[in-house]
Formats: structure tokens, sequence, C-alpha cells
């Protein structure tokens, strides 16, 4: 039986993954779960899968936390990042669910693998902050990190049975969002509630915009890139509108093994959990004819210009992924709170970016420290 930390047990990754959980009782025990904010959703996770900690965003939350934990359980309630990291290094839990949204997500990630835990990967911002020095810690612990995106999962389970070195490329594809077939006038004049309206996903706040940019597609182009050792001319992206192919894998004969199933987050978590097994679930069987045509096309470059911002950061390297993934935070929490507009997210993250002199990211402070220069660096941007 895996013993499980989730970090991000309310967001919808993890709600979802606690679903899988539920569904595999004999597979999976929680052991612990961090949230963000939302108590009352894990109140009724603590009611439902009674894990020995737990951990919020701050003191004042886990006091309130602790008033309304029932006297019955014998529960301990921490908080902040410190809590976070204590959750995801427990001697206890083998397997980490590293599900937090946003750069938070680096360090707990980080310590778990240097404490030796399996990673089931959803968040993207380890890979892009800190991919080679994330990879060679895992190495050097001899442990897996396994992806719980639909993309990357899609490409893991196309490799299997596969010698690695007759891969020719990789194609990522992408839904395109909601503003796939707007003009570049009709995207300046979108608002946060248009964002958030994904037609196929059912994402939080900050992955909505993100694929409504099409950073999210730029992102995992580089998370592919650490996860499956390529180089960035490996990659490709295409738009597909139906979300049914999740991802496929060109090999030297020209050969391409595709991924496809059910748009349901369901599927690639229970596969990084039960990897190299599919375990059954309730999702209804994905009929094809009534799916009817599949179509792709390339994304315009001029509507999402977030693309070629990402696939830059990794040819440059060195901090410039962190500073990118910040600069993207900044410019997306601007947006949702009114203060910038949509076209002008990518422009606040090339300027950033323009001001960076990128240097090696040699330990975990490296990288910080680029984010927390990118975030500064914005935040100024957006005042002047």
């Amino acid at each position: 039986m895996k013993k499980i930390t989730l970090l991000g047990s309310t967001g919808s990754i993890g709600v979802n993954s606690l679903r899988v959980i539920k569904a595999n009782p004999e597979k999976y025990k929680v052991v612990a779960l961090a949230a963000g904010r939302n108590i009352d959703l894990l109140l009724k996770q603590i009611d439902e899968f009674a894990p020995e900690v737990v951990c919020v965003s701050d003191k004042h939350l886990a006091s309130r936390l602790r008033d309304q934990i029932p006297g019955t359980l014998d529960i301990e309630v921490l908080s902040c990042t410190e809590g976070v990291i204590r959750l995801a290094t427990l001697d206890k839990v083998d397997t980490i669910i590293s599900a937090m949204t946003g750069a938070v997500g680096l360090l707990p990630t980080y310590e778990a693998i240097r404490a030796g835990k399996d990673i089931a990967l959803a968040n993207k911002e380890t890979m892009v902050m800190a991919g080679p020095l994330v990879m060679e810690e895992a190495r050097k612990r001899g442990v897996s990190i396994l992806p719980i995106d639909s993309e990357h999962s899609a490409i893991l389970q196309s490799l299997q049975g596969h010698e690695r070195e007759e891969l020719r490329r990789v194609i990522l594809t992408a839904s395109g969002g909601p503003f796939k077939d707007m003009s570049t006038m009709e995207m300046s004049k979108v608002t946060p509630a248009q964002a958030l309206d994904h037609p196929n996903w059912s994402m939080g706040p900050k992955i909505s915009v993100d694929s409504a940019t099409m950073m999210n597609k730029g992102l995992e182009a580089i998370e592919a890139k650490w996860f499956f050792d390529l180089e960035m001319d490996q990659i490709s992206i295409l738009i597909h509108p139906q979300s049914i192919i999740h991802s496929m894998v060109e090999y030297l004969d020209g050969s391409i093994i595709a991924q496809i199933g059910t748009p349901d987050m369901i599927i690639p978590i229970s596969y990084a959990l039960s990897f190299p097994s599919h375990l059954a679930n309730t999702l209804s069987p994905l009929e094809l004819d009534e799916i009817g045509m599949l179509s792709f096309e390339k994304p315009a470059p001029e509507k999402f210009r977030c693309i070629d911002l990402a696939i830059t950061a990794a040819e440059i390297g060195k901090s410039m992924p962190a500073v990118l993934n910040a600069a993207n935070e900044i410019a997306v929490s601007a947006f949702l709170e009114g203060k910038t507009g949509f076209l002008e997210i990518s422009n606040l993250i090339e300027k950033t970016m323009e001001m960076h002199k990128p240097y090696p990211v040699v330990n975990i402070e490296a990288v910080l420290e680029a984010d927390t220069w990118a975030r500064e660096t914005a935040r100024q941007l957006l005042t002047d």
C-alpha cells in the first residue's frame, strides 16, 4: 500500500487525486494533506480520509482549523511553507502527489525528492524553474518522478515498449483554450471571466488563464525537455480542439504513437500512481464515433506569444525559465485582478525577460533568487 502526502488537496488535481485514492482503498492510504485557504473543503477531506497531519497556508487559518476539527480526531495541524515541507518529508510517507499551483510548490517537492520520496507531479513550476536540479537529485536519490499532466502522461504511455534512442520527437497537443478562433483585436478585450471559461477542462484560475494564453503549452514543452531528456527542437505543439489525443510520440521510421482518452484528469492521475499498470475506473468509455472528426492546427504565433517566450527561455536556459515563470504568475494575477489586459500578459513577461541577465542555477537558492528578482521586476513594470 502506498502511503501518500497530497500537496494541494483542495485544488482540482487534489480533489481528483482523492477520487482515485477513494476508489482504491487497498492500494493507497492518505497520511497527510496540504491545502491553501479552503478549510471548509479540507475539513470534509479530513472527515473522509482521516489524515494524521494537515497543513494550511498561514497560522491564522491553522488556528481556525484546529478549532473546527472534532476532538475525537488526533490530527496535527501545521502551516506555511515550513509545514508543507514537513508533510512532504514525513518518514512514513513514500509517495508525494505534488499538486500545488505555482512556484510555491517547488521547494516542498524538491525537499521531498531529497528525502527519497517518489513524486507524482502536477506542479509544472518544479520542472520549469529547476528541471536540471530536480532530475539530478532524483537520479542521485533513486526516486521516480511520474507526470500527472495529461500531455506528459500521454508521452510516457506512448514510450512504453520502445527504445528511447528511436524517438524522433514528441507532439504536445493543446485544446487552444477559449480564444483560439478570436482575432488579436478581439483578444485584447477579453475579460477574466471569459478566460476562465475553458471549453474542455475544469481547472483552477491560474491554469485556466495559462491555457487561454497557451503559456501552459510553453511550460509543458519545458517540462517535456526535462522529463524525457529532449532538445527543444524535438518538441512540437499542435492545437487539437477536441482534447481526445493527449499527446504523441514520433519515432525514427515515421510511426506516431498517440494516447487517446476521455478528457478527465482521473486517467493520468491514476496512471502516475499505479505506473506501469492501468487501473479500472468508472468513467464512461470513449466512443470515437460520437466524437466524429479530430482536427489539428498550428498555434498562431502572433496570438499566442507566450509559447515562443517559453521556448526562448528554455533555449537560453540558466535562470531564464524561472524568470519566465515568475513573470507569468505576476502577469496572470494582475489580469485576474483587472489591473492589466489579456494581451499585456505576454508583454509583461517579455519585458521582464529582456531585463534579466541569465546566470547558472547551481543550487535551489539560485532558482529562488531568480524567482524573487522577476516578481519584483514585473511588479515594478506594472506600476511604470
